[in-house]
Parts: C-alpha cells; sequence; structure tokens
C-alpha cells in the first residue's frame, strides 16, 4: 500500500475530514498492490484497519532526499513508521539522497541482513535508515542529529504569495554518533526511535523531587 502522488513533508497527517481515492494496483505480479491518495501513514492505517490485514513489519522508502537531524519531524517516510509503531507494528523508514535511489535500492539486502544478524527489530519498535549515494563504507548505529536543513521565506510576483526556499546548514562536524554526520562521512546510518515523546529522565526525577499536591 503506497501513496499515489507525492507526499514529501506531510509528517504524520492523516485525513479525516475529507474523502479520499483507494485503489487496486497491478503492479506486482501476484501481490496485491493499493494506492492510496493521501498520505503515507494513512497507507499504513488501510492496510490495518481497512484490508484488516496482520502484519509483521512496515517498510517505508525509499524516499528521494535524506531524513535526518531535527527534519525527521517533516518527514511523511517517518510519519508511515511512527503509525505503524502506534498500531504495534514493527518499521523501517529509508531514505537516500535525491540522485541515488538505485544505489541505495542495491543496498537493501545489506540493510536487512544487518538487521536480521543484530535481531534489531526485537530490541526496538522502528528505525530510521538513511543510504549515502557513494559507496557506503561501513553501517553505523547513530543518535538523531540537530538542524539539517532551513527555509526563507521569499515573497513572489503576486502580492502577500510566498514560497519557502529550503537550503542546508550542514557544518560539517564529522561526529559519526550522529546521523547527519555519518551519512554524510559516507556511512548508512540506523538509528533507533521510538513513537513516545515523554522525557522518561526527566519523570523520574520531577517524580522523585516534586512535593505530592494535598
Amino acid at each position: 500500500v503506497a501513496p499515489k502522488n507525492e507526499q514529501s513533508a506531510k509528517s504524520h497527517a492523516i485525513e479525516i475530514r475529507g474523502e479520499f481515492e483507494i485503489k487496486e494496483q497491478s503492479i506486482f505480479p501476484g501481490v496485491r498492490a493499493y494506492s492510496v491518495d493521501s498520505t503515507p501513514a494513512d497507507c499504513v492505517r488501510y492496510a490495518v484497519l481497512g484490508l484488516k490485514e496482520k502484519f509483521d513489519l512496515v517498510l517505508s522508502g525509499i524516499n528521494r532526499g535524506p531524513n535526518l537531524g531535527l527534519d525527521i519531524v517533516y518527514s511523511a517516510t517517518l510519519g508511515a513508521v511512527f503509525e505503524a509503531s502506534r498500531l504495534g507494528i514493527a518499521a523501517i523508514a529509508l531514505s537516500t539522497d535525491f540522485d541515488s535511489f538505485e544505489l541505495a535500492k542495491s543496498k537493501l539486502s545489506e540493510v536487512y541482513d544487518f538487521f536480521e544478524e543484530n535481531r534489531l527489530l526485537l530490541k526496538n519498535p522502528i528505525y530510521n535508515v538513511n543510504i549515502p549515494s557513494d559507496r557506503a563504507r561501513g553501517i553505523l548505529f547513530t543518535r538523531q542529529g540537530g538542524m539539517y536543513f532551513t527555509d526563507e521565506f521569499v515573497e513572489t510576483e503576486k502580492k502577500g504569495i510566498y514560497r519557502q526556499d529550503g537550503h542546508c546548514i550542514y557544518e560539517g562536524t564529522e561526529n559519526l554518533d550522529e546521523d547527519i554526520d555519518a551519512f554524510k562521512c559516507g556511512y548508512i546510518s540506523v538509528t533507533p526511535l521510538l513513537a513516545t515523546r515523554t522525557n522518561l529522565d526527566l519523570l523520574g526525577k520531577l517524580k522523585s523531587e516534586a512535593r505530592p499536591c494535598k
């Protein structure tokens, strides 16, 4: 089940007010396939809630364009894996540079073997994988980095009508513990993620330090 159209930067959005098309497609011999005219998160929802199927794993991507650092909050590729996690299914998001889709595709077996050998899906439900455009120097476990892109608001020829112009602000610190640096240095970056946004470390401290309510 995959989106009918481009869904970049749709994050974890779902359509709850309007209608949208879902159509069976004949693109894989012997495999049921569907296009959904909505977001990747809605694709996961239709597969589970609409088709009422049970799945072992959701693969989202390969996205044309890396999903790194804080920019993953915008990513519809990541939105699909967060929705999978919400529904109790393990998931892997896969992304690469805009011009290296075929190279990334050739690395999928290596990446999946790495997951199997390290039993990663038994240790954490969702992962973010970014495959570099040149020949990968290896696979590294990484944490989510910081800012990777930013935008400027540019007024068009029509007064009051703007577009956003994005540009990379990566400075090249070569900290291979972070996803951005590992990716830029030619490594396949594997980052374990969680759907929860609770700061559990702080919560434990607050519970031990705060005075109880009367």
